[in-house]
């Protein structure tokens, strides 16, 4: 017996994104069970990305693409994109040969991860950015309110007294208008 000698290899999976959102255990199940079945020893297994299609393929315009890792006799890599062709659920599978690849080209992120890293960082920055303008405000307004009683309290005296005087006169303006109505109403009693 011959100890098959196994190399590292990377598979890009492509599945539908539809089915990938509606049973992604499934979808993952039957990657591995085409991975099994050929004997291979999954190192890391996942999503990489989901895209639109240039071209349908099986009639689905998006797939979502899930990247493997693996180990495995090269013999059976032919095994494995027979199994990936007479699969429902797998749409198409590349493999190629990485025996060169370092544990940190494995391990580099993924368009989607960067993505999400990204989107994580320009909300953390806005985040900062209006608790900065906040605390700005905050010191503005406080400073104002520090330097307006020394200013205002004599502002505040005079148009107090200004209000007085208009304040009388607004009684005697709604006076005869709640009385106006009250008039026309005796008038049109006494004419019936």
């Amino acid at each position: 017996m011959e100890t098959a000698i196994k190399r590292l290899y990377e598979g890009l999976f492509l599945v539908d994104s539809a089915e990938a959102a509606s049973d992604w255990d499934g979808v993952i199940g039957a990657i591995e069970k085409v991975l099994s079945r050929a004997e291979c020893e999954v190192v890391t297994l996942e999503k990489w990305d989901e895209r639109k299609l240039t071209y349908d393929i099986k009639k689905k315009s998006r797939g979502t693409y899930i990247l493997v890792y693996f180990n495995c006799d090269p013999l059976k890599i032919g095994a494995i994109e027979r199994d990936v062709q007479l699969s429902e659920r797998i749409l198409r599978v590349m493999v190629l040969k990485t025996d060169k690849m370092s544990e940190d080209d494995i391990k580099r992120e993924t368009p989607r991860a960067k993505v999400e890293r990204e989107e994580a960082e320009a909300a953390e920055k806005a985040e900062a950015a209006a608790a900065e303008a906040a605390a700005k405000a905050a010191e503005k307004a406080a400073a104002k309110a520090a330097e307006a009683p020394a200013e205002e309290a004599p502002v505040e005296e005079a148009p107090v007294e200004e209000e007085v005087a208009p304040a009388e006169d607004a009684p005697v303006d709604e006076v005869p208008t709640e009385e106006a109505p009250a008039e026309e109403e005796t008038t049109e009693e006494s004419s019936e």
